[in-house]
């Protein structure tokens, strides 16, 4: 015991009072920061698999531009007056965009594709593939954000 200014006081008693703060401190900063690395991986692999399938339209919509109506293996409705095309509803854009896809790290079963003609698969014309995706989180995260991405060209053959 020791007296500090004509008070008694016992120096384990100021010790029993902080003990166990440190385990709590370490616990919920743990556990912060493991939220915090989740949300940041979370985000991370939305970003990645945004990119991957705007990269996958983009891909659509180079395959479309290049077998247009001219091309022995054109893909597309083409105009009266060209030969018939062996893809007249654009299956083959829609395959080579569910092969790029492939590549991400999710299961693209549920991916939704759209390809959109001007008119015809003629040049001028334009094709659209738009994209669609509901991201499904690694971990319990509550957010499933619905992926869009959307391409335009115009036809070049």
């Amino acid at each position: 015991m020791m007296q500090i200014r004509g008070k008694r006081t016992n120096r384990s008693n100021g010790l029993r009072a902080d003990r166990g703060a440190a385990e709590v401190e370490f616990v919920l900063s743990i556990l912060t920061v493991l939220f915090v690395m989740f949300w940041t991986w979370e985000v991370v692999m939305a970003v990645y698999t945004y990119s991957v399938i705007a990269d996958a339209a983009r891909e659509g919509v180079r395959y479309a531009i290049v077998h247009g109506s001219k091309n022995s293996n054109c893909s597309g409705p083409v105009p009266a007056g060209f030969t018939a095309c062996p893809d007249p509803s654009g299956a083959n854009v829609t395959a080579v965009v569910r092969d790029y896809a492939s590549y991400s790290f999710h299961d693209i079963s549920a991916i939704v594709i759209n390809v959109t003609y001007d008119t015809y698969n003629a040049s001028p014309g334009r094709v659209q593939v738009a994209v669609t995706y509901n991201f499904i989180p690694y971990t319990a995260f509550p957010f499933h954000p619905r992926l869009k991405a959307t391409a335009v060209g115009r036809i070049a053959n």
